[in-house]
């Protein structure tokens, strides 16, 4: 099929790097379904899909909801029987929220609503498209990840930890669907400039200021408030993501950012010990 006859899902994608992939897939052809589970926060990505005359159509999709999840999934298969076959070509798994706080402060159902998003939200999305992708013999699931999935650091146990558990699920559900003609990738972004850190969710007895963690917890913020003003932008990213689902050369991951790829590269090259060391001394100096 040509670009223009595809059809791509985005969860995630009121601002940051859902908007701007988006956008990004609908400027080259793809009819992209942007989802988001409040359509309230659509208002900016209408503005601009109406303006350049772009096909992007906002969708309400709450990823933590199974009725959710098919009522959207439902509508998108439906609205593609107007001018081709039924079909999804592309699932975007980017929605997602970060919660902050030393572990021993972290409570189960925090945790947990950690992992419902992150994990079991992509989890409920992608099994509701699979059966269609299965059906046609294609298809791209592109599941944002983090370099957080691939390196550990203080006080974002929980969200590091739904990062490393994508991972594995992404690298093992890819030798199931390899037979179907489902292809599976991994993106992994640095630091991004978006809203990221305005949506961090703080532990309630991280808040605390008696707390063990609380001089930790204001280092580490911090260092990633400067980081972020020096970050790559969310476009990057969704170039990245454009490239995955058009090339005809597929990698099961992508790194974006240089600050990502020169981690990845430290931590290859270094022994545990050492990464480990490298990690105190810049990130709790």
């Amino acid at each position: 099929m040509t670009v223009n006859q595809k059809v791509a899902v985005v969860t995630g994608s009121s601002s940051g790097i859902g908007l701007e992939t988006s956008l990004t897939l609908a400027r080259n052809g793809f009819h992209t379904y942007a989802t988001m589970r409040n359509l309230e926060k659509s208002t900016n990505i209408k503005e601009v899909a109406n303006k350049e005359g772009l096909p992007l159509y906002p969708i309400e999709l709450d990823v933590n909801d199974d009725v959710s999840v098919k009522n959207a999934i439902d509508k998108i298969i439906l609205a593609t029987t107007e001018s081709e076959e039924r079909r999804i070509d592309v699932l975007v798994n980017n929605a997602g929220y970060a919660l902050f706080g030393a572990f021993e402060d972290l409570s189960m159902s925090e945790l947990k609503a950690q992992f419902e998003t992150n994990f079991f939200g992509i989890v409920r999305v992608t099994q509701a498209v699979l059966p269609v992708m299965r059906k046609q013999r294609s298809g791209i699931i592109v599941n944002i990840s983090s370099i957080a999935g691939r390196i550990g650091f203080p006080i974002t146990s929980a969200y590091i930890s739904t990062k490393f558990a994508l991972e594995g699920l992404s690298e093992s559900i890819a030798y199931e669907l390899e037979p179907f003609g489902i292809k599976v990738v991994i993106i992994e972004p640095g630091v991004i400039k978006t809203n990221f850190m305005k949506r961090i969710v703080i532990a309630k007895n991280a808040l605390n200021a008696n707390s063990s963690y609380s001089k930790l917890l204001e280092k580490f913020q911090s260092v990633l408030d400067s980081m972020f003003q020096k970050g790559t932008p969310a476009e990057e990213v969704a170039k990245v993501i454009l490239h995955a689902v058009t090339t005809t050369n597929l990698n099961p991951r992508y790194t974006v950012g240089e600050d990502a790829a020169s981690l990845i590269d430290m931590k290859k090259k270094m022994s545990d010990g050492e990464f480990h060391k490298l990690m105190l001394e810049n990130i709790l100096k």
